[in-house]
């Protein structure tokens, strides 16, 4: 399986030079030309990393990345930009992007930073997360305990992704919320319909339960289990 990449940039030329050149070298691009596109493609979560411009007519880069992070939606953000000013170089790390180039930039400097945020990030070696008996496949969203498939929805499977990948550190509740829902959490307790359900299907047909309550604090991943 190849990397996705979404690519946004209001430059229609800079946006289908890019996205070309990434495609000879063996990715899957998507492009975007303004942020609430760009958000929208990103919804789904099989994109491996983000390259944002900063300066778009809608939304800018900045509050882009930011709404990324608040959804919990997993993948790294290369942030361009045509100003060459440490402010704004810190002010896109701090809204979560991974790293920065400024433009203009060598379409060859572009490729060796792009696998640099893969290699760090896993989701350019397989896009799988493997913790004791649990295989999650983020790029086919299938889980598997043991070899057996573990039919979950999509809900499920962000918070088991994001316990295994927390391992072995409890998640808070409001944590696990923020990274699942952004800023739009539902009303009701949807959080604890979905880990009864998560726990259900990933334990209950076994003897050593993954999936451990910490009182008063959260839930954690146990890969040995209990």
């Amino acid at each position: 399986m190849s990397e996705r990449i979404l690519i946004v940039d209001d430059e229609d030329a800079l946006r289908e030079n890019v996205s070309e050149f990434l495609r000879l070298k063996g990715y899957e691009c998507e492009t975007a030309s303004d942020g609430l596109s760009a958000l929208a493609a990103l919804e789904d979560g099989s994109f491996h990393l983000c390259v944002l411009d900063v300066g778009l007519p809608d939304l800018d880069g900045f509050e882009i990345c930011k709404r990324i992070r608040d959804r919990g939606l997993d993948l790294g953000v290369l942030m361009l930009t045509a100003r060459d000013e440490v402010d704004d170089r810190v002010k896109g790390l701090e809204s979560g992007a991974d790293d920065y180039l400024i433009k203009p930039f060598s379409l060859k400097e572009l490729s060796a930073r792009i696998k640099a945020l893969l290699r760090r990030s896993g989701a350019g070696v397989t896009g799988v997360i493997r913790s004791g008996p649990v295989t999650l496949d983020l790029g086919a969203y299938t889980a598997t305990r043991d070899g057996n498939v573990i039919a979950l929805t999509p809900t499920q499977f962000k918070i088991l992704k994001i316990l295994m990948k927390r391992s072995p550190a409890v998640v808070s509740r409001s944590s696990l919320e923020r990274e699942i829902w952004g800023d739009e959490i539902p009303d009701s307790d949807s959080l604890r319909s979905a880990m009864w359900g998560l726990r259900n299907v990933l334990d209950k047909p076994y003897d050593k339960k993954l999936i451990r309550t910490k009182p008063g604090f959260g839930w954690w991943f146990c890969a040995g289990g209990v």
